[in-house]
């Protein structure tokens, strides 16, 4: 006798309201160790740890022809459970690789499966993307798992950015199809890492700004701008004048000396009349954003001139402590755009405490963050 008879699950695979749904045809076989163990058992999956002459055997191990005859010459021990998967089910770790290649976007590795768990690896610097309502549907679909890093986080080469997972050893094909339907679906990857783009960006300084704070002013801000890929065009300190203002953003804007972003220091964020806004739209220019959805960040501001965004900074963010600026730059220099809805994205985890530390760039994640 190798075990007791096969026992059919009578299990209902419907992966949503929309998938189809049938009984399942998984079969589940107790055997006993120390006992001849016929060879229509090749492929069936322990539902358990085992040791066996020495070795330790995780459960979701598929057994061997060489596997069965290890433990029917193996002592004799209890029962135990295997699964005899049917012709519309996947293993585990099979299914965790298809539906990983249908997660998976740009700039990111795949690494595993290590018991059904493979792990999507940044393999570039850049800003996470994160299609989360697809993410909340696929996540719907039992057994099937899919968890990732907040969208908008900044990661380095090597950092864990999702992982996707299945919960039993055995799943429905049926189920994994909705999955990398639903994956696959939207005109981005589900996961995926926008690459900082190596942006050339000017500095635009009033002489508000004045010598003793010029150095830390200038430490602050080329750390900002080539800890994230890009470099610093020039850095302009110009007199408190709409004239003198808009003649250089004028030359920053158009023709040869054009950059895709400017960063301006100085300007009175609440005073229209201050020259830095004046000079921005007697050149045709507009405010996109004053303030954005974030803490500290009620004194940044953003505008377009042309096709070159303008990021305002508060004097906090120009100097020594974590803003909003920290999350907002990043996303511009990943090739987003200066608008209202890349800023609004920042509201979910705008508290930017120190335990909201982990989502700054790495030059940010030392500097000083508000109480609350």
């Amino acid at each position: 006798m190798t075990g007791r008879p096969t026992r059919h699950l009578s299990v209902r695979r419907g992966a949503n309201p929309r998938a189809p749904e049938r009984e399942s045809d998984l079969r589940v076989r107790r055997i006993m160790v120390g006992r001849p163990l016929p060879a229509e058992l090749v492929g069936a999956v322990l539902t358990r740890d085992l040791r066996v002459a020495e070795e330790r055997w995780s459960k979701g191990r598929r057994l061997s022809a060489d596997d069965l005859a290890a433990l029917g010459a193996a002592p004799a021990g209890d029962l135990m459970t295997v699964l005899l998967m049917g012709r519309d089910d996947i293993h585990e770790d099979d299914a965790a690789r298809e539906l990983a290649a249908a997660v998976t976007g740009h700039g990111l590795e795949i690494r595993g499966p290590v018991q059904s768990r493979v792990d999507l690896v940044a393999s570039i610097p850049g800003v996470v993307h994160v299609r989360v309502n697809a993410l909340e549907r696929l996540n719907r679909i039992d057994p099937l798992e899919v968890f990732t890093v907040h969208d908008g986080r900044i990661v380095e080469p090597g950092d864990l950015v999702a992982s996707v997972k299945i919960a039993p050893h055995v799943v429905a094909r049926t189920a994994l199809r909705v999955a990398i339907r639903i994956a696959r679906s939207g005109s981005r990857e589900l996961v995926r890492i926008a690459p900082y783009r190596g942006t050339a960006v000017a500095v635009v300084v009033k002489e508000s700004v004045r010598d003793t704070a010029r150095e830390r002013f200038e430490v602050s801000v080329r750390a900002k701008i080539e800890g994230l890929g890009s470099s610093v065009a020039s850095i302009d300190y110009l007199d408190d004048d709409p004239k003198a203002v808009a003649a250089r953003l004028a030359e920053l804007t158009r023709g040869p000396d054009r950059v895709p972003l400017i960063l301006t220091a100085g300007a009175a964020s609440t005073d229209p009349t201050d020259a830095i806004f004046v000079a921005l739209e007697e050149l045709g220019g507009r405010l996109v954003r004053r303030g954005v959805p974030a803490h500290p960040g009620s004194m940044l501001w953003l505008a377009r001139l042309h096709r070159t965004a303008i990021l305002g900074l508060p004097t906090c963010g120009a100097y020594s402590m974590a803003t909003a600026v920290d999350l907002l730059l990043p996303r511009l220099l990943s090739g987003e755009p200066a608008t209202v809805g890349t800023v609004a994205k920042l509201g979910h985890g705008g508290i930017l405490t120190r335990d909201q530390r982990s989502r700054f760039p790495r030059y940010a994640r030392e500097l000083d963050a508000p109480e609350g």
